[in-house]
């Protein structure tokens, strides 16, 4: 079978007309119409990149970090008129614990996208959801504050891949979001790979994924496949690292140095501690950076390219997501893309590109390839390709020099 990946260019900025231009020009590179997608009276959800609502050091910079809204406009505007007013459109994502989802949503502009489809299809509902079921407040990065959310209104679904799971056979002590690894561990021991799975997103009629064209500090770049973490409502079911260093069998750091099985123990008994006492959490993360070094300098927390651990929970998501056909279409959003530290320190990186395809990973191999990486340096790209061809329309065109994490740097560049 041969998957087509459309590659459209344009001036890098976020020009309202110009955005619906290149999403049209990309439907018809791939030969398809919304119309064959989604019918009147259905449901479909746009899933953007929604990590943060800004750059984490410089917060007056988010265009290179979360899917922009006129990229979301032009999709949501597309899929209405396609269901001639009559049905469903749904915006969800799962940011990241300690993100400001109301902020996020004010920087896309998603009020005003409201507003107006409201005026041009009256009977078109739009709903506007945060899948996550907890939030943070943190301090230095630190938990110092938790809040129930109201999670998804259609609830979550808990799918274990079992033997299917991509830790089938690998062991270690997996480390999640949060500062109780036991949940993690617990959910991926004796058997099961247990995820829980957003309903909303799980029984669309139709799924737009639409990520933002980024590179990754724990598996090299973030497309369409990562951007699926976000149908997951608790990041303490995904399994971001192993706890230790490599001679352990860890991937949280890079080198198996006595100062740093020594840092490793010291990071675990400070989240051991904060648990109890909040308070004692920032004081901890000050006094460690400064001895051991800052994590946006220094590798540690799985964020390098020996993680083994956090692209078998990627393709995890997707082949649970996967395991029955459903209408999919992947819009890639790199008008101003992501560079260097990301997801969430990421450089502003101008490319004026779109990609679409309706097969996840021939969309993210070809995104390897703009960016200037290796596909065969990325266990998320090369564990999860088949033998099926893949097709550029209308061409690959200029091949982008991403700057890669400073944790992947010398190890996923195209020779």
């Amino acid at each position: 079978m041969i998957h087509s990946v459309a590659v459209v260019r344009q001036a890098p900025r976020y020009d309202e007309a110009l955005v619906c231009a290149s999403v049209a020009e990309a439907m018809a590179a791939l030969g398809l119409r919304w119309s064959e997608l989604i019918q009147p009276g259905q449901r479909v959800l746009l899933k953007p990149n929604f990590i943060r609502q800004s750059h984490t050091e410089r917060p007056g910079e988010w265009e290179q970090i979360i899917t922009h809204g006129t990229v979301i406009a032009a999709v949501a505007r597309a899929a209405a008129a396609a269901m001639n007013g009559r049905g469903t459109i749904t915006i969800a994502d799962a940011p990241q614990t300690d993100s400001d989802f109301d902020a996020i949503c004010q920087r896309a502009q998603l009020p005003q996208l409201r507003e107006r489809l409201a005026k041009e299809f009256p009977e078109l509902t739009v709903e506007v959801l945060d899948l996550r079921r907890e939030a943070w407040r943190t301090e230095r990065g630190v938990i110092v504050e938790r809040r129930k959310l109201p999670e998804d209104p259609r609830g979550y679904t808990l799918v274990d891949l079992g033997e299917k799971s991509h830790f089938h056979g690998k062991s270690g002590r997996f480390y999640g979001a949060d500062y109780d690894s036991s949940f993690t561990q617990q959910h991926h021991a004796h058997g099961r790979h247990e995820y829980l799975l957003s309903r909303s997103a799980m029984d669309a009629d139709l799924f737009v994924n639409l990520p933002k064209l980024k590179t990754h500090k724990k598996v090299g770049l973030t497309v369409s496949l990562k951007n699926l973490v976000g149908i997951n409502g608790d990041k303490n079911y995904l399994p971001h690292f192993c706890i230790g260093t490599p001679d352990e069998g860890g991937d949280e750091f890079p080198d198996s140095r006595v100062q740093t099985k020594v840092q490793s123990r010291l990071i675990a008994a400070f989240k051991s501690a904060a648990k109890s006492a909040p308070w004692w959490g920032p004081v901890a993360k000050k006094i460690g950076s400064k001895v051991f070094g800052d994590t946006s300098r220094v590798v540690r927390s799985g964020n390098w390219h020996g993680n083994d651990t956090t692209w078998r929970m990627v393709l995890d998501l997707n082949r649970a997501f996967f395991a029955r056909p459903r209408r999919y279409i992947s819009i890639v959003d790199g008008i101003v893309a992501g560079e260097g530290n990301g997801p969430m320190e990421a450089d502003a990186k101008p490319c004026g590109v779109l990609l679409a395809g309706t097969n996840p990973f021939a969309v993210d191999f070809v995104a390897t390839e703009l960016m200037g990486f290796d596909w065969r340096k990325l266990p998320m790209i090369r564990e999860g390709i088949t033998t099926e061809q893949v097709r550029v329309v209308p061409k690959l065109g200029e091949v982008f020099g991403f700057k890669p994490h400073f944790g992947w740097k010398g190890h996923i560049e195209a020779r």
